[in-house]
């Protein structure tokens, strides 16, 4: 059961007595959890019926009694339990999962994965509508986002797109707060360009972890040190961390494509785990630096990682590093 099938049988009336939201993917179970709290009650029906428990400061009895309690003018109520990993003896509401109120709304949002050889966990898949939230991986993020920009009735350029992803990553509620952010300031255009991410957002469309990608892919070094430079002076834009990782994700992928045994490009694309017309870069990264390069590559980011977390290297700064690694990388093959 997805997010959003449970939000709209809500939103047909369509409930269950008992949720159970897990996984790692937090945006998802928050996303049921603030509909559940905030629109399937009126707000006069939830100043008497509405129930909301932390699981750190919880306790098991007063949310089961707030569970077995009958609404108040009202046909349904709601009880929602945030942060239940939290929870201390959550099995125990094992007995009310068995035998809920009909009345009753039950909302459990648990971020982990409980352990499901419990006998609690046998209850949930019998008797509870189960979300597993699971992170997004790499070539869902650009159809994921692309919702979100639809159903705020806008279009995104795939430049736009591939940038804000490489800045921003798999933080699915960052990504939608920015793609609503330049809802609001595009006014009458509908249309999210590289211009609008740099202007709205502060993400340089010359100068980021994305272009500094794409320059070592094609061995660009006045490209590539101009971008370090960049760096240098607007050092909260793209901590080297950041950038480090968005390299090592990039050349893993190009060494992927030795493994591939194919030249079909959609086939590579969905090894890969990218979008198909974003290929070409990694084709390209592979052709100019070949196995061997791409290895020493890895080895390279591995190492400016680790000195940029002081193992192995006292005194040199970030940009220092940066620009030691586009060197070496530059002499590869």
């Amino acid at each position: 059961m997805s997010a959003d099938k449970i939000i709209t049988d809500w939103k047909k009336g369509n409930f269950s007595t008992n949720y159970w939201l897990e996984g790692e993917e937090p945006y998802f179970i928050d996303k049921v959890i603030n509909y559940a709290e905030h629109h399937i009650l009126t707000n006069e029906e939830a100043a008497f019926n509405l129930s909301v428990f932390y699981g750190r400061d919880a306790n098991w009895t007063d949310i089961v009694n707030a569970c077995r309690r009958y609404p108040m003018a009202a046909e349904k109520q709601v009880v929602i339990v945030k942060e239940a990993q939290n929870l201390k003896d959550i099995t125990k509401l094992e007995s009310y999962i068995n035998n809920p109120l009909i009345s009753t709304i039950f909302v459990i949002g648990y971020k982990g994965k409980i352990d499901g050889r419990t006998k609690f966990a046998q209850a949930l898949k019998t008797k509870a509508t189960v979300l597993a939230a699971k992170k997004l991986n790499d070539s869902e993020l650009p159809f994921w986002t692309n919702t979100i920009v639809t159903q705020l009735g806008l279009t995104i350029q795939q430049d736009a797109l591939h940038l804000l992803i490489e800045h921003i990553g798999n933080d699915l509620s960052r990504i939608e707060n920015e793609i609503e952010k330049l809802s609001v300031n595009l006014q009458t255009s509908k249309n999210i360009h590289v211009d609008a991410i740099e202007q709205y957002i502060g993400i340089s469309k010359k100068y980021n972890s994305f272009e500094l990608q794409k320059a070592l892919g094609r061995k660009d070094f006045t490209k590539a040190i101009q971008i370090i430079d960049y760096f240098e002076k607007n050092k909260d834009d793209e901590p080297i961390q950041r950038v480090l990782a968005t390299l090592y994700g990039f050349f893993s992928k190009v060494y992927s494509i030795f493994s591939v045994g194919t030249n079909d490009r959609k086939t590579i694309a969905a090894n890969l785990g990218i979008p198909a017309y974003f290929l070409d870069e990694y084709i390209q990264a592979s052709q100019i630096y070949g196995y061997q390069g791409i290895e020493r590559n890895l080895l390279l980011i591995y190492e400016c990682n680790l000195k940029s977390v002081g193992i192995n290297n006292i005194s040199t700064d970030s940009a220092a590093l940066m620009k030691e690694l586009v060197i070496k990388m530059m002499k590869n093959k």
